[in-house]
């Protein structure tokens, strides 16, 4: 038996951990165990990757089987990690058409979590560039599912969470780039109103993001940095950075936290300090394009190594919510002045306009998600209590992938189609079979 945790470290679990190194071990296991669930690299915040009594770990399925360049077509194990996808296929001339915010994450987990990247209101999210996929049942059969084979179980498995079966291989398309830098503009938001309007006017951009001042106040609440981006055309490279190598390698991690850090280091003061900085710099750059390296655009925490360690030994929880666009304002509003007022949140806090979603239990809706990282505390999870009311009433719904806390009714209250995503797990008899400490905690 091995502890296991999830990247924000609460909640931790004991589970059997088993690896098979190879797609054609994994049937027999699955036939042969329940309370099964599969693990990528562990990079889902809670408990969605713990099995209730044994974990399947799939880091050993880590196999480009197959990529045709006239086509961006490829064919990869479910344990490839994208960090290796992107080290093959950038500098080739490509890139994946999604991308969450960390490179450190198999696409067996990003398909299972239907992840979203700062492109979701133009192209959806990872799961809508899934053409098939090979899925393992839990009767140690194996499947084939596409749009035109077992569409309904494809659709179930994206955002399922894991909890249909177990990804053995999938094929997804590639987009095609002329450069591996992002030509980037830097827009102010001086308070949550403009940050929302900013986003909406940035819709038109393939790549949006805000990063959001949590500890603002009064008139200030919510102040942002939007950032819009392409990736850069040839012309781009010539014009703002002439003798730039066209694909630029992945950059490593320059720093690391090699200690938990103390519980007070997050603090008001400190917090504060930092998005003051941020801000100031960022607000420098305002208003004219520049070229930003696709991995710091895309992966700003990536370089630096066990950053969860901040947060101190207890860990934290990272709260993502979604809120349909009539009533975003609002609410995001007030869960601002509550997180302001409480003064230890995240220094990296997100914003992002969303698209709708297809997957049976995937996050999105149109709207806009705010996430935050919060220490864990006993005082924390009164508020978080709260606050999921507010999203509940607004009818948005927290990301799965993040989830460490949310009670079963907020989940059944934000996912309409868990009815339907229950009868298909009933259907191939992965109800009480496949279980993680999630799907038990919510009743899945």
């Amino acid at each position: 038996m091995m502890e296991l945790a999830g990247w924000g470290r609460y909640p931790s679990h004991p589970s059997q951990v088993i690896g098979p190194s190879t797609p054609a071990a994994i049937p027999a296991l699955m036939a042969s165990c329940s309370g099964l669930v599969a693990r990528g690299n562990g990079r889902a915040y809670g408990d969605a990757a713990i099995g209730e009594t044994t974990t399947l770990t799939t880091l050993g399925l880590d196999r480009i089987r197959a990529f045709d360049p006239s086509t961006g077509r490829i064919r990869l194990e479910a344990g490839v990690l994208l960090a290796d996808l992107l080290s093959v296929v950038t500098p080739r001339g490509f890139f994946p058409p999604v991308v969450p915010g960390t490179k450190f994450v198999t696409i067996g987990g990003m398909i299972a979590s239907d992840v979203h990247g700062k492109n979701h209101h133009r192209n959806g999210g990872f799961g809508e560039h899934v053409e098939e996929l090979m899925l393992a049942l839990p009767d140690g059969s194996t499947i084939k599912c596409s749009r035109d084979k077992n569409p309904e179980l494809l659709m179930a498995t994206i955002g399922g969470m894991g909890l249909t079966g177990t990804i053995l291989e999938a094929s997804i398309r590639l987009r095609p780039v002329e450069t591996g830098w992002m030509r980037q503009k830097t827009t102010v938001a001086t308070n949550l109103d403009d940050a929302l309007r900013v986003l909406h006017e940035a819709g038109t951009a393939t790549y949006s993001v805000a990063w959001i001042d949590c500890l603002a106040r009064g008139a200030s609440l919510g102040r942002s940095l939007i950032f819009a981006a392409e990736h850069a055309t040839h012309q781009d490279l010539e014009s703002l950075r002439p003798g730039a190598e066209p694909f630029p390698s992945s950059r490593p991690g320059r720093l690391s936290v090699p200690v938990d850090l103390p519980s007070f280091t997050l603090n008001r003061l400190s917090v504060s300090a930092f998005n003051e900085m941020y801000y100031r710099i960022g607000a420098m750059k305002a208003g004219y394009p520049h070229l930003v390296h696709w991995d710091p655009y895309f992966f700003p925490l990536d370089g630096i190594g066990d950053w969860n360690r901040i947060y101190g030994r207890r860990g934290f929880l990272q709260y993502q919510c979604v809120i349909p666009t009539a009533k975003a304002q609002g609410v995001l509003g007030t869960i601002l002045e509550r997180v302001s007022h409480r003064g230890t949140a995240s220094f990296l806090a997100v914003l992002k306009q969303l698209g709708p979603s297809h997957g049976g239990l995937s996050f999105p809706l149109e709207g806009f998600t705010l996430t935050l990282d919060l220490p864990v505390g006993d005082d924390m999870f009164p508020l978080l209590d709260d606050l999921d009311r507010s999203v509940v009433e607004a009818g948005g719904r927290l990301y799965l992938a993040k989830d460490a806390r949310q009670s079963p009714e907020t989940f059944e209250a934000g996912y309409p189609g868990l009815s339907h995503f229950r009868d298909i797990r009933r259907s191939i008899g992965a109800a009480g079979r496949i279980s993680s400490r999630l799907s038990t905690r919510l009743g899945i």
